[in-house]
This record gives structure tokens, sequence and C-alpha cells, in this order.
């Protein structure tokens, strides 16, 4: 059986980013858009800050251990489509991201690698 949307998980050094970024803002999304440049890196916000729609897939509550909620991720549908046959998995990387991202003032970033699945 196809699953509908791609798996999504964290590394262990993204999901300790996310834990010191949890304590700090408070409940915590991913949006990755199918933008240039930072655009198609995930970003993180406070949850709910960066409004989705009818244009964006909800692909994941992450359970991240140490935060009592899940961390949403989502993508804009016309990315989804793209990368609907492959596992998501997203990183840190040294860098600075964008500035809308909770992590840029860390001097890393959120990167998002993927690996094709059910080929």
């Amino acid at each position: 059986m196809e699953e509908e949307t791609p798996r999504v998980e964290l590394t262990p050094q993204a999901a300790e980013l996310v834990r010191r970024l949890r304590a700090e803002h408070g409940p915590l999304m991913f949006h990755q858009s199918g933008g240039c440049c930072d655009g198609s890196a995930p970003m993180c916000y406070p949850d709910g800050e960066f409004r989705t729609g009818g244009s964006d897939v909800l692909l994941a509550e992450l359970a991240v251990e140490g935060v009592e909620e899940p961390v949403t991720f989502w993508m804009s549908r016309s990315q989804y489509e793209v990368w609907s046959h492959t596992r998501l998995i997203v990183d840190v990387v040294p860098g600075r991201g964008s500035g809308f991202s909770l992590e840029a003032p860390e001097g890393v970033r959120f990167l998002t690698r993927s690996r094709v699945v059910g080929a």
C-alpha cells in the first residue's frame, strides 16, 4: 500500500534545535514553500504565525522528545506534487537562512534532504 503523504523526520541535531526553539518561542510549526532560495528551505515559525490555506498540505505532525505538542510540517501543494515520492529529512547546517525563520539568529539553518521511497 502506497503512502498518500511523504514521511517527514528530524535528524537528532534538528530535534535538539527544535527543543531549544520551543523553550524560547512556544509551540512551533514548519512550512516549506516552492519558492526560490530560502523559500525552498523549511522555515520554522511559532505555531499559527504562518497562515496556511488551500495551497498548502499538512505532511506531518512531528513528535519531538521533550516537546509536549507535535510540530506540524506544511508544504506548498505545488512543491508537494514534486516531492510526494520522497521521505523528507529535516537537518541543520551552519549558515544563515531566512530572517523570518526562528533559527536565523542561531547561525544555523534548517535544510531538507530527501530520499526516494517506493520507486
